[in-house]
């Protein structure tokens, strides 16, 4: 995961934002004990910190191989808490963004919870940008466990999220078992693949009238936004990037990992149309030593993709590749001669994403194949107002949803429908699962051919 750095949120934190949530305020009638749900001030920013687990030094991901870590071991190591200098670094840093909403529970003017919407685009099929909160940095103190503070401060974020014109939430989720119950479910993966140096040879291609340059950081630095933004146009599911996202590269090594390197392809003339970050780091044991790590590689085009793994994957005196948080249909693949020799040693759910206005969503993104279907929601608690019968149709001009008394094709929960609106997962799975209910022959069928994209959706970083 990223150093302490404000990467988890660039907030107004303190100044409420224009669409900030309404303070809620509850008195227990045993107790006496007040707990107000509100955006911390400027001052109570270090107390909301230390309720996180990035800041706090807690486990901030459950105990299990992580797809995202290049790493051989499950997870990094812990950091230790943040400093008092840390913490007001970081609530400096914040208040300069007003895409960062922070929430926090206070019990009698103690800070004992906290979390936050980021606001995002995020890239729907079709290729059109939607707005979406990206729900991330959530934490409750142990002894304040079990009270409801979660659940008070999602329905708070999701408020908010409404009130900015926002019809999406996603968070990625540090365990399994936690967000379902408020609506979301997984919508995108991510993998972690290792391929060994002698096994990997591409097939043979036309050749690139391109070039390769190792740049610094300085260069990556600019060469970065661009190439997102061509790479992000195309693919769904990734996220434009929040500020200053990669005003950290630096060409300084950290510990013993060694420096970041960064490879660029420029195209015939001259502009970089693709780019890589790698680590060679440095191993005590002789089966890691040798290992090149890819921690980020995204290109605009076939030809410049396939020219930065060809380098590579055929890196002078290394022996292995790695590549975390790589999609799960990683194009490479089809580029070896031997489709074997990329295996996949970790994988797991990336983006997490939770409707918040079913009929705004909807219309938001394309269909892969025209048609109308009728479908019931019955299951919303938090948001009430998706239940009821909706009538989406989609033709090659326009999308509608709207509610209907007509009878349904089919019954799909909310987090089911969650789940397929980037078009990644199989209607057919969630309806063996019990998470679909058809009521009309075909109708599940129709929506795996209305709602699936291909390729898979991705994101390329977490928030």
């Amino acid at each position: 995961m990223p150093a302490l750095q404000p990467t988890r949120g660039h907030s107004t934190c303190g100044r409420r934002s224009k669409t900030g949530c309404s303070p809620v305020r509850v008195v227990d009638a045993m107790s006496g004990m007040v707990t107000e749900v509100r955006p911390p001030r400027r001052d109570e920013m270090a107390a909301y910190y230390r309720t996180l687990p990035f800041a706090n030094g807690l486990p901030h991901w459950e105990p299990a191989d992580a797809a995202w870590h290049g790493g051989p071991e499950p997870w990094p190591a812990q950091r230790p808490p943040a400093s008092a200098e840390q913490l007001e670094k970081l609530a400096a840093a914040d208040t300069a963004d007003d895409s960062f909403h922070p929430i926090a529970v206070f019990v009698d003017g103690r800070c004992v919870g906290g979390s936050a919407a980021i606001s995002f685009e995020v890239t729907v099929p079709g290729g059109r940008s939607a707005k979406m909160a990206g729900v991330t940095a959530t934490g409750v103190i142990a002894a304040h466990r079990r009270r409801g503070h979660l659940r008070r401060m999602i329905q708070a974020m999701f408020a908010a999220a409404l009130e900015r014109g926002e019809p999406l939430a996603m968070l990625s989720a540090s365990e399994g078992s936690i967000y379902g119950r408020f609506g979301f479910s997984p919508a995108t993966y991510r993998t972690r693949w290792e391929l060994t140096r002698h096994e990997a040879a591409l097939l043979p291609a036309e050749p690139d009238s391109g070039s390769l340059e190792l740049i610094d950081a300085v260069q990556a630095r600019k060469a970065w936004p661009r190439v997102h933004a061509g790479m992000r146009a195309r693919r769904v599911g990734e996220l434009s990037p929040p500020p200053r996202h990669w005003e950290g590269l630096s060409d300084e090594a950290v510990g013993t990992d060694g420096p970041l390197r960064f490879l660029a392809h420029r195209d015939r003339h001259g502009d970089v149309d693709g780019i890589a970050n790698f680590r060679l780091p440095w191993s005590a044991t002789r089966d890691r030593a040798g290992t090149l790590v890819v921690q980020a590689l995204e290109a605009t085009n076939p030809v410049a993709y396939r020219a930065l793994w060809g380098l590579l994957i055929d890196f002078d005196l290394t022996k292995t590749v790695v590549a975390p948080g790589r999609p799960r249909d990683e194009p490479l693949r089809r580029m070896l001669t031997n489709p074997r020799a990329m295996r996949i040693t970790r994988e797991t759910d990336n983006l997490w994403a939770r409707l918040l206005d079913v009929p705004r969503a909807l219309t938001q993104r394309s269909y892969h194949t025209p048609g109308e279907l009728t479908f019931s929601i019955t299951d919303d608690r938090i948001c009430p107002a998706n239940n009821g019968t909706w009538r989406v149709t989609a033709d090659d001009s326009a999308v509608t949803c709207v509610a209907t008394d007509a009878p349904a094709d089919l019954t799909i929960t909310l987090p089911a429908l969650s789940s397929l609106y980037l078009g990644g997962m199989s209607a057919g799975h969630l309806a063996y699962a019990g998470h679909i209910t058809q009521h009309t022959d075909g109708a599940t069928g129709r929506l795996t051919r209305m709602f699936r994209t291909d390729p898979e959706p991705h994101n390329s970083f977490g928030f």
